[in-house]
């Protein structure tokens, strides 16, 4: 009996290493954190003040479908990140629950021009969230735990900051920041409004992600890669549309979807997020199934931790409840995001070779440790007699 035929179990899934590369700050607030901030900085516009009751909220917001509910839910986390004590614990926190859930390598993002109401510059935002990430790192560590993490600074697409937000990013890429993306309604709002942002970030040799493929469709998925040059796809869940399966179980991938995949593009998947913005059904008719079969790049990922009630371990449960995937199909998922992130070549093969292989190779091993059965051994002539 190996892993190979056997499914893992929820607390191997917790311990196992994961890399998360689609993980929003201001949607990942621990509900007693958002309380407390409200009452310190005078916000009173919270639905609850119960931190369990205002937890299930949130939860419930985003899934009501209605676009207008699961945006007030972010008014809300802003609302309350709008200090730099503020953005720095809520930055400290993001990182320990991370480690605590096993995740050994993040790049969490969020839009400085949205911290700005109580006079903080772009630069402060940006330092005091580098702060948060470095003390969280270190509590992690005293916690038995490793991580780290980066940060993807967020242009909203539906503003006109793109490309101060790039410089911004690119002023700090050697200082905890590691990337770029934008963010925000995908209809109306297309990536190529904001071409001079990336394309001064390829003059600059940096990183960057787009939000593509998930509310919209094929379209901003050309645009954000052939436009763009995207590094990777914030969602790409639409991908799935040029793709056609037929009756015979045969498939035919159209020409975007195999440059995808042959080009190896990251696809940055959020499951459960997915659900409720109605880019999949359920977790069954997620395309990530039938992705996975195929061999695109694909990453799995939270999204917004608070609002979905989610964190990694959680995900691959789903994952592994609904496709049976094994510790190997995990390890698939991870080695993909590592391979993925936005950090130097040399960093990320010693973290796929020196943390998530052998944290995998353990798991794989725990049962040849499992106890012996005990047996009653067979009596003597001379008992019996």
């Amino acid at each position: 009996m190996t892993s190979e035929t056997t499914l893992p179990t929820s607390e191997q899934i917790r311990r196992a290493p994961k890399v998360l590369l689609h993980d929003h700050l201001d949607g990942g607030l621990r509900p007693a954190t958002v309380v407390d901030l409200a009452r310190a900085t005078g916000y009173d516009g919270l639905p609850e003040t119960d931190p369990e009751k205002l937890g299930i909220w949130f939860r419930e917001a985003a899934d009501s479908g209605s676009l207008e509910r699961y945006l007030e839910t972010f008014a809300h986390t802003c609302a309350v990140m709008q200090t730099r004590d503020a953005l720095a614990r809520v930055a400290a926190e993001c990182a320990e629950d991370l480690a605590a859930d096993g995740v050994v390598y993040a790049e969490v993002r969020y839009a400085p021009e949205q911290h700005l109401e109580q006079g903080l510059t772009l630069e402060e935002v940006v330092e005091a969230v580098n702060e948060g990430f470095r003390e969280g790192e270190r509590r992690a560590r005293e916690n038995g735990h490793r991580i780290r993490v980066g940060a993807l600074l967020t242009a909203m697409r539906h503003a006109a900051r793109a490309l101060e937000i790039a410089e911004l990013a690119n002023r700090y890429r050697d200082t905890g920041v590691v990337g770029f993306d934008i963010a925000g309604a995908e209809a109306g709002y297309p990536p190529t409004r904001h071409l001079d942002a990336f394309e001064y970030l390829k003059r600059e040799n940096n990183h960057f992600t787009i939000h593509a493929g998930e509310a919209f469709g094929l379209p901003s998925i050309w645009q954000a890669l052939q436009w763009c040059g995207a590094d990777r796809l914030g969602h790409g869940v639409r991908i799935i549309d040029d793709i056609e399966v037929a009756d015979d179980g045969s498939v035919i991938l159209g020409r975007l979807a195999s440059y995808v995949r042959d080009k190896r593009i990251p696809l940055e998947m959020c499951p459960t997020s997915n659900l409720q913005t109605g880019a999949a059904p359920s977790y069954a008719e997620h395309p990530i199934g039938l992705l996975r079969r195929l061999q695109f790049r694909l990453t799995v990922n939270t999204d917004n931790r608070l609002m979905s009630g989610t964190n990694m371990s959680l995900e691959f449960e789903h994952l592994v409840k609904t496709f049976r995937y094994t510790l190997d199909d995990m390890q698939w998922f991870t080695v993909n995001a590592m391979k993925s992130a936005f950090i130097p070549f040399d960093e990320r093969l010693a973290m796929i070779n020196d943390v998530i292989k052998p944290g995998y190779a353990e798991l794989r091993a725990e049962w040849l440790f499992r106890p012996a059965a005990t047996t009653t051994p067979l009596s003597s002539e001379s008992d019996r007699a």
